[in-house]
């Protein structure tokens, strides 16, 4: 990346560190780390050991611990997030003051210091929410896209944002669960057998930020086109990659506020999109208050196409599953301990 100095926020969960991995390698001059987590960023520090990583106590929450962070930085890399669907369920507040206004202060600090591109990451979630984290998440995205439209495309800042599915392993997610299950000997709890999910390595979300990156327009939201399987194929792969056939299945029901299946883009967002080839782009709405040629002349395009959702994308079967859980260094290490 050609960039000197990078802020990576929310940089010690399962995405800031690939993508701190990654711009070292880069050789990037600087890349700082904005958390609250103290002891995940100490651990971090001593596992790496390169100068050229900054690390910043502080909270999204504050806008002058993000100030203080962004300050001189040529790039933002927006991760810090509530994550949990059930956590944010149970506390939706705090998801809207971290996800939301969190999320403000973000976007606000990195224009109002001439930062040049801010991603944002979002989720699948965001798309048709039932609930608080993807209701927080889509309202993410209608700020950076209301400040984005009002920045217009020659500003300083560029911003966009990627949504994704669900990352393989990553912290939280189902794999290391259902892997734990079956190295301790207990029933793997699985909540609706047919519940389908795109599955996304870390490395393809981490490469889908730098696309985002590289080729944002402003105000541009970027999608990586994925696979998906049922939660069942994907308890088979495990249960046949760790040699237990017989480990016992537990249908728990459904969380709160799950879905069947999850939606990267609805139909009406197809309409603005670009077909990148791995990736869609979807492009700024830029119409103003004034909607009277809108109403009046319709909008045909909609009917032309359907969600991108876990239900009609590629499905998985359980060798593909198998297929794609060994490519995963994290699964790799847990069949060789």
């Amino acid at each position: 990346m050609d960039i000197s100095s990078v802020l990576i926020t929310g940089g010690t969960g399962s995405f800031g560190k690939t993508m701190l991995r990654g711009l070292l390698d880069d050789g990037v001059g600087e890349i700082r780390i904005l958390s609250r987590d103290e002891e995940k960023q100490d651990a971090l520090r001593n596992e790496l050991r390169d100068d050229r990583v900054r690390y910043y106590i502080g909270d999204i929450r504050n806008r002058e611990s993000v100030d203080r962070a962004v300050s001189g930085a040529d790039c933002v890399f927006h991760a810090a997030a509530l994550k949990q669907v059930p956590s944010c369920e149970f506390f939706p507040m705090e998801a809207v003051r971290t996800n939301i206004q969190g999320s403000e202060n973000v976007i606000r600090a990195s224009v109002d210091a001439g930062v040049k591109s801010l991603v944002c990451l979002s989720t699948d979630k965001a798309v048709f929410p039932v609930n608080a984290m993807g209701i927080s998440k889509a309202m993410m995205e209608k700020l950076a896209q209301s400040v984005a439209r009002d920045l217009g495309p020659d500003a300083a800042t560029t911003i966009s944002c990627v949504r994704y599915g669900n990352v393989m392993y990553s912290r939280g997610s189902a794999i290391p669960l259902f892997i734990r299950q079956i190295k301790s000997g207990t029933p793997i709890t699985v909540t609706e057998p047919t519940m389908t999910r795109f599955l996304m390595p870390l490395r393809d979300s981490v490469a889908l930020v730098r696309y985002a990156f590289e080729n944002a327009n402003q105000g541009d939201l970027f999608i990586k086109k994925a696979p998906a399987s049922t939660i069942i194929d994907l308890v088979e792969a495990l249960k046949q990659l760790f040699n237990v056939p017989d480990h016992p299945v537990e249908i728990i029901g459904w969380r709160h506020a799950e879905k069947l299946y999850e939606t990267l883009a609805s139909a009406q967002e197809l309409t603005t999109s670009e077909d990148m080839g791995d990736y869609y782009r979807i492009m700024l709405d830029i119409r103003d208050l004034n909607y009277k040629p809108f109403f009046s002349e319709g909008d045909q395009a909609t009917v032309q196409h359907e969600d991108y959702h876990s239900h009609n994308t590629e499905r998985l079967d359980v060798e593909g599953v198998k297929e794609l859980l060994l490519s995963l260094p994290e699964v790799q290490a847990e069949l060789n301990t």
